[in-house]
């Protein structure tokens, strides 16, 4: 029988959709340390694949490769150092044959693009991840560190790996878990032994909410004070759903990442399909009342906080946009129409909510309702 063919898979479109994600998420994460002149940022693939696939079409490593070269010239100007670490293992015969892949797939690339080449080191490993992740997590609390984890397990999602996320905060990463395998092998004594979720919970919502009530059940093991926020972003891939789930504690990761989701997907922020039957936005609930959609219920809830007073600036309304996982803009539309309707004033020409009004320059703006 010949050996098989490690490239034989083309990525799907679902696997495009989450490559996409932590590309985009790696061009707007690189800059942000860059420009500070930290001496040495870290970028950590624990699931890297083979660098490619049948196609040619470039996985995870070599598109942290290419973020990195977008960025080469200021990376050079500000003498910073870049430590990418890639990981390719199996837990079979070829898992050695996919290292290989990996390994030279990368050399290959920096050997053609050698500012990269000089800009970065890279490590490669063939090591199993609960081995490889404790090896690796002084780097990752020591440097500011983007983490790839994509895998279809929960291992990391246990206690003794998300946990530590919850003390750092210059690292985010982006975690790839498949819905079903949550649904199906939840009541194991392998998948209770990593995680102990309300898997009678996670199948009463529907099955294509499974990642947005995974946040909520995670949230709750956090401490009262916690930095730390999980936002989803639901892949469906034929009859499955997968998630990716983003982590970070600085409001302004958590801004790059939402304005990511939201300019995948407009309608919800949240997936690559409709998940909240938004479309056809006319729809009519079981009392003929017209369904509102997300956007129009997070506007709608906005509103009325305002107007009673649960929200007075854009420091608690940014903090609200961000508890929700919206984006700035969604705040502001609602604010500038009440001000326009004479609803709440306030001193100056935009509500100013965004992380760079609100978190750089501290500009505070006070949201007055008219005098009775």
């Amino acid at each position: 029988m010949p050996a098989k063919d490690l490239h034989e898979e083309p990525f799907d479109d679902g696997t495009i959709t989450k490559l996409e994600i932590f590309e985009d998420y790696a061009q707007a994460w690189i800059p942000t340390f860059v420009m500070k002149a930290e001496p040495i940022i870290c970028i950590f693939d624990f699931f890297a694949g083979t660098g490619y696939d049948k196609n040619g079409i470039a996985g995870s490593p070599i598109r942290i490769l290419d973020k990195i070269k977008d960025h080469i010239g200021y990376i050079f100007q500000k003498r910073v150092k870049i430590r990418v670490y890639v990981n390719e293992y199996e837990p079979n015969k070829v898992s050695q044959r996919k290292h290989e892949l990996l390994v030279k797939a990368c050399n290959e690339y920096l050997e053609t693009n050698q500012d990269v080449k000089r800009a970065i080191e890279i490590l490669t490993y063939n090591e199993d991840f609960e081995t490889l992740f404790p090896k690796l997590l002084p780097e990752i609390k020591l440097y500011p560190s983007l983490v790839y984890i994509d895998q279809n397990g929960v291992r990391f999602l246990s206690d003794k790996y998300l946990l530590q996320f919850e003390k750092m905060t210059q690292t985010d990463f982006l975690y790839f878990a498949s819905s079903s395998y949550l649904r199906r092998l939840g009541h194991t004594e392998q998948f209770k032994k990593h995680l102990q979720l309300d898997i009678e919970l996670l199948k009463e919502v529907p099955y294509n909410l499974v990642h947005r009530n995974l946040i909520s059940q995670l949230t709750l093991r956090f401490s009262n004070n916690t930095k730390l926020r999980l936002y989803p972003f639901s892949i469906k891939k034929g009859t499955n759903i997968y998630g990716i789930i983003f982590g970070a504690s600085h409001p302004r990761a958590v801004e790059k990442f939402l304005s990511i989701a939201w300019k995948k997907n407009d309608v919800n922020g949240q997936s690559n399909f409709d998940m909240d039957q938004d479309i056809p936005s006319a729809q009519l609930d079981l009392f003929g009342i017209q369904k509102l959609t997300k956007i129009q219920k997070f506007k709608s809830t906005l509103r009325d906080m305002v107007l009673t007073g649960q929200i007075t600036s854009n420091f608690e309304a940014l903090d609200f946009v961000y508890a929700e996982g919206h984006i700035g803009k969604h705040a502001a539309d609602v604010l500038k129409e009440m001000k326009q309707k004479g609803e709440v004033s306030y001193i100056a020409n935009s509500p100013c909510i965004n992380y760079e009004k609100v978190y750089k320059e501290k500009q505070l703006i006070k949201f007055n309702l008219p005098k009775k």
